[in-house]
């Protein structure tokens, strides 16, 4: 299986992928730490490959610039046969945001979700900081449909750094313990088809 867009490959992601990852960058917000890629020898990777991939409930996808690039990942979790549903999840390497990577191929896999698995409905959850996030998927198609508070990755985050102290709505302290606000979001086939297409078909 592979997907094409104009600048972009979609592929089955594979174990040499993750080793690339070791390469990336690093967010320079320290609300993102969590999702800089943490391993750098090759029993580290090779444990987080299978954890992510040892399921048939989990399925994840690299994507590549036309060279052969990696540029990120993207995956669904928790698949529900039954309800053909599933959540979204993607990662970017942090020295090449801004360059609508994100949009371009969740719209050409979204294509292949809805119509070539056959799949109804897909979810997300992401953090209300995230506001870059939110923007893509709410161009997208995604809506809104539940918002918690969940327990903040980084419990050791510095509290009077910058980056925290300008995010702190989005936060709960409770004693030592630190929570963030989540949004729930959906996205159907019928809404992306309409939205995409013009058809709803």
């Amino acid at each position: 299986m592979i997907i094409e867009s104009k600048r972009l490959i979609i592929s089955p992601l594979k174990i040499e992928d993750a080793y690339e990852m070791r390469a990336w960058g690093l967010h320079s917000n320290a609300l993102f730490e969590d999702y800089n890629f943490p391993f750098e020898n090759d029993e580290e990777v090779k444990k987080w490959f299978r954890f992510k991939t040892y399921t048939i409930k989990n399925k994840y996808y690299s994507v590549k610039d036309k060279s052969g690039k990696l540029v990120g990942y993207l995956g669904i979790k928790k698949r529900s046969f039954m309800r053909k549903s599933s959540f979204l999840g993607i990662v970017f390497d942090p020295n090449l945001m801004d360059k609508g990577y994100g949009t371009e191929s969740l719209l050409a896999f979204l294509e292949y979700y809805f119509n070539r698995l056959r799949m109804k409905v897909l979810y997300l959850e992401v953090a209300e900081f995230n506001e870059r996030a939110i923007k893509v998927y709410e161009r997208i198609g995604f809506k809104k449909i539940g918002y918690y508070l969940d327990y903040f990755p980084i419990q050791n985050i510095d509290k009077n750094h910058k980056d925290f102290v300008d995010a702190k709505s989005y936060f709960v302290i409770d004693g030592e313990k630190i929570y963030n606000y989540i949004y729930k979001m959906k996205l159907d086939k019928e809404g992306f088809l309409r939205l995409w297409r013009g058809d709803g078909e």
